[in-house]
């Protein structure tokens, strides 16, 4: 037994497909709605890396701005007022101010001084570890909203706070 569609029915099945398509596009359009990793550290001011996050990344996309000591007085509020409005400019823009757990842990940076928002990150675990379970990109308990998506984003921040 042969079925043959009509005209009228094939174009809705065009336009069903057409649908699907277009639906799933701004879907995809999200998951690459996410800008880079900016390191304040080795060579690089706060002012320097949030200046670069902020022209790389249109408003509204999320981007990293990573704080290594001793830049991190920048995330403090006893920050100059200069230094303390480019701050306020990059989490308009959709930036996670980020530091480094370990200069929590060492002494580097007190957390009680930090602005609230700032986003204290995990580097990797010792190899043969299993803080973070195997196949899993994040520790447990960890907000996985604070940290980039991007697998090369969220490698390059866990190397640079381990």
């Amino acid at each position: 037994m042969t079925h043959t569609i009509s005209g009228r029915t094939a174009s809705l099945l065009g336009l069903g497909a057409a649908a699907l398509i277009a639906c799933s596009v701004p879907r995809i359009s999200l998951a690459q709605d996410e800008g880079g990793l900016y390191i304040a550290g080795n060579g690089f001011s706060f002012e320097q890396a949030a200046e670069q996050g902020l022209a790389r990344n249109p408003a509204g996309q999320r981007f990293f701005v990573l704080t290594l000591p001793p830049n991190t007085a920048a995330l403090t509020k006893a920050a100059a007022p200069s230094v303390a409005a480019v701050r306020e400019r990059v989490v308009a823009a959709g930036g996670v101010l980020l530091v480094c757990q370990r200069d929590i842990d060492n002494g580097s940076i007190d957390a009680a001084k930090l602005v609230p928002g700032v986003v204290a990150v995990r580097g990797f675990p010792p190899r043969g570890s299993d803080a973070i379970p195997a196949g899993e990109r994040y520790f447990p308990g960890e907000n996985r909203d604070n940290l980039p998506a991007n697998n090369s984003t969220l490698q390059r921040l866990r190397n640079a706070c381990s």
